[in-house]
């Protein structure tokens, strides 16, 4: 008798749709994709430093509801409209959480919420959703963490991260030097910067990975490498928004010829994952733009319909409307005051450029 030494762990393989017949079925629309086009130019002028306005990634910590997702959308598009001038909203709409240990690990990867873990369902909704807020002329924003989801949803993101628990990850750096659109790499958790510096350099050069063709087949990848590489700085062991850490922050991308380029999550550990503390954050990087570091660009804000966040170890139709279920998040309103006020205090700054 001949005992098998493959696959000895695995319960299950279930097959998954290819990208080529997915996007079949879900197409983008004209209306999506001049907003993906539109959007990443804009991104890019304003990490290029060729666009003064100020870069706002701005939306829930996760995504798991559609109908909340697009209202949220909704509001933002409205809101764009009056901040125009002086920055740039970005819907942020995360489908994917990486986990420490264990616990939901995202729209696509568990859609139900039940552990049924339906990923072709979860993709379809996750496209779903992007199609809905570019079709609106709202550019979208995301972490990309599984290195296959790409291949399913990349031509509907306008800017993508590389979290602080992949900012390591070789085939995260891998991916992202292959990916269409401009990509963040955040500090580690313990708030070092080189790594993320090395990932920024990696992912700028040509790379070859074993990935997926659209048609679903196991390949091998070649890039180009991605010139829009660059520094999110999301706190660590203390925060690291202040004046002294962005002017470090700014050294080390000098020592190693890059363009000093920064964008600021004010949540995490910035805010020390409490929501009321990103409020402090933001003002601050507006108040050291209008001291006129030219460096810092964007910044990310974790806001919902509602402040708070709540466990989504239960039902879903028991979960409160419009509230996070992972990290805290501010509210609307707190939002729609935030950006106002930062609008107001930017707009003299945007015109005299």
């Amino acid at each position: 008798m001949t005992s098998r030494t493959h696959d000895i762990n695995i319960r299950s393989f279930e097959p998954l749709i290819d990208p080529n017949t997915f996007k079949v079925e879900m197409p983008i629309t004209s209306a999506s994709e001049l907003t993906v086009l539109a959007g990443r130019r804009q991104i890019e002028d304003i990490l290029g430093h060729r666009d003064s306005r100020l870069l706002m990634i701005v939306g829930p910590c996760s995504i798991h509801d559609e109908k909340a997702a697009l209202e949220y959308g909704k509001r933002l598009v409205k809101l764009q409209a009056e901040v125009a001038e002086s920055m740039l909203l970005v819907m942020r709409v995360y489908f994917e959480k990486p986990r420490t240990t264990v616990g939901w690990k995202g729209l696509i990867n568990d859609p139900h919420m039940n552990c049924s873990c339906d990923m072709n369902e979860g993709l379809r909704r996750a496209r779903r959703i992007l199609l809905g807020i570019t079709e609106m002329g709202l550019p979208t924003a995301t972490e990309m963490l599984d290195p296959i989801s790409p291949q399913y949803l990349a031509g509907l993101v306008c800017w993508s991260a590389i979290g602080a628990r992949t900012t390591e990850s070789q085939t995260h750096r891998e991916m992202a030097s292959g990916l269409s659109m401009p990509v963040g790499f955040k500090n580690c958790t313990d708030g070092s910067l080189s790594q993320a510096i090395h990932a920024m350099i990696a992912a700028r050069a040509p790379q070859s990975f074993i990935g997926v063709d659209p048609d679903g087949r196991t390949c091998i990848v070649s890039t180009t490498g991605n010139p829009w590489t660059h520094m999110v700085l999301r706190g660590g062991l203390r925060p690291n928004y202040d004046s002294v850490s962005i002017e470090e922050a700014c050294l080390k991308l000098r020592q190693e010829g890059l363009q000093e380029t920064i964008v600021v999550d004010c949540s995490h550990g910035n805010s020390r994952k409490k929501h009321q503390g990103q409020e402090r954050v933001l003002k601050d990087i507006i108040g050291q733009r209008l001291d006129g570091n030219r460096a810092l660009v964007g910044m990310m804000l974790e806001s919902n319909l509602h402040e708070g966040n709540q466990p989504c170890n239960k039902n879903m139709e028991e979960l409160a409307y419009g509230v996070s279920v992972t990290d805290e998040c501010i509210s609307w309103e707190t939002t729609e005051k935030l950006l106002r006020s930062a609008h107001r205090r930017l707009k003299k700054l945007t015109l005299a450029a």
